[in-house]
């Protein structure tokens, strides 16, 4: 249940919002054009300001006036300060890397992406990342020297308390923060503590982790269609599937990390093996790499999963009639999963949301048909809004929400 403090703070952020969206829109402003432009009372509009220029997402100016003036104090304006607070995502997924950079107006200032090896393990996807980092910087003009933090989106369960890791000076070894986790701290799953030390030791910053689905939501929920949602399933589906839960704003990560596992559900106990040690999961049936072996068992044959979605895209029968059909089994997971969790929204991402009715309809028709037929509950099933970068943005907005900002004198001089 929302308690009056939730609602302050989703009240002030708001407020927030629309002094930095003025000035992304306008450039400088006085303070006085500010409370014009966002309506806000003179005393809360100089609040927020305060506020902002504390956080250094903001910077106050003195205006060059456009004839001499009297005695008195200079006018001064207010502008988006994009060289402060500088944040990195990345999305770690399964075959190539993307990168979203914000500045501390919580401004995406660039994005990119850049293949994976078949096969990479962590090094190599550390060392492709920080490569992807550190030329986007030189071709943007991007100074390293302002970041502050990097959130890394994973493949595979990642537990809630992520213990974080920092550097304590340049050049010094990169370790986790502490072996004991705390409130806001993370548990780096074994097999990619390598990668997350390498990125840590690298830009010398504290680096925070989660599950690359989960951040997807977390974006759709900051950024995207699911603002307004308090209680959302998204879930994304790609050349695997997976997705997040939000419950009363608040993502859910569960007890053990695998909140949000849509794609290991069930579906035969007696099906074909899955990668997690169960059988007959959804993301075996459903996953790229099966669709396109079902396109091809019906005579068409296509080498990735943009091609699959450009035919169907091209009504393509054999391959819509797969996808509808992937389609179906999907929603009959929604359609538990929105009988348990009773949201007002489910978001579709990835790749074959852009497929739109196709897909979103035998979605639909699930839920309505599944989860509670005769409840009298309006359930919206929409498409995503943030596309590829999603999950790269979702880990700017893991930082920006859930993790502190980093000590002055944790931030050694980057180059």
């Amino acid at each position: 249940m929302s308690t009056p403090t939730d609602a302050l703070q989703r009240l002030r952020r708001v407020h927030e919002d629309a002094v930095l969206s003025a000035l992304r829109s306008a450039g400088a402003l006085s303070r006085a054009q500010l409370t014009e432009r966002t309506g806000l009372s003179r005393t809360t509009l100089f609040a927020i300001v305060s506020d902002l220029m504390e956080r250094g997402a903001v910077i106050e100016t003195e205006a060059a006036p456009a004839e001499p003036r009297g005695r008195g104090r200079p006018a001064t304006l207010v502008s988006l300060n994009p060289a402060a607070g500088l944040l990195v995502g990345l999305d770690l997924g399964r075959g190539r890397v993307r990168l979203a950079v914000a500045n501390a107006a919580h401004q995406v200032v660039a994005t990119a992406s850049a293949g994976l090896p078949e096969g990479a393990g962590p090094l190599e996807q550390a060392e492709a990342a920080v490569r992807l980092v550190r030329e986007v910087a030189a071709e943007r003009g991007i100074g390293l020297g302002a970041l502050e933090a990097v959130g890394l989106g994973l493949v595979g369960v990642v537990d809630e308390h992520v213990p974080a890791v920092t550097l304590t000076g340049p050049g010094a070894p990169a370790s986790p923060a502490s072996r004991e986790p705390g409130p806001g701290a993370a548990r780096v799953p074994a097999r990619y503590l390598p990668l997350v030390l390498r990125v840590a030791e690298e830009f010398g910053v504290r680096v925070a982790v989660d599950n690359n689905a989960r951040l997807a939501a977390l974006a759709e929920a900051t950024w995207g269609v699911a603002r307004p949602a308090r209680d959302m399933v998204y879930v994304r589906w790609s050349v695997g599937v997976g997705g997040g839960f939000l419950a009363g704003g608040r993502l859910l990560r569960g007890a053990h990390g695998a909140g949000g596992e849509l794609g290991h559900v069930s579906l035969d106990p007696a099906g074909p093996a899955c990668h997690c040690g169960g059988r007959g999961c959804l993301e075996g049936r459903i996953g790229g790499q099966r669709l396109l072996d079902a396109c091809a068992a019906r005579g068409v044959a296509l080498e990735s999963l943009d091609a699959l979605v450009t035919a169907a895209q091209d009504r393509v029968p054999a391959v819509c009639a797969v996808v509808a059909e992937a389609a179906a089994d999907l929603g009959r997971v929604l359609a538990g999963t929105v009988t348990q969790l009773d949201p007002s929204l489910v978001v579709v991402g990835g790749e074959l949301a852009a497929l739109g009715s196709l897909v979103l309809d035998p979605i639909r028709d699930a839920i309505s048909g599944q989860a509670l037929p005769r409840s009298p509950r309006q359930i919206e099933v929409t498409q995503a809004d943030l596309g590829v970068n999603a999950s790269a943005m979702g880990a700017i907005a893991l930082l920006l929400h859930e993790e502190p900002s980093i000590p002055a004198h944790l931030r050694p001089a980057i180059p």
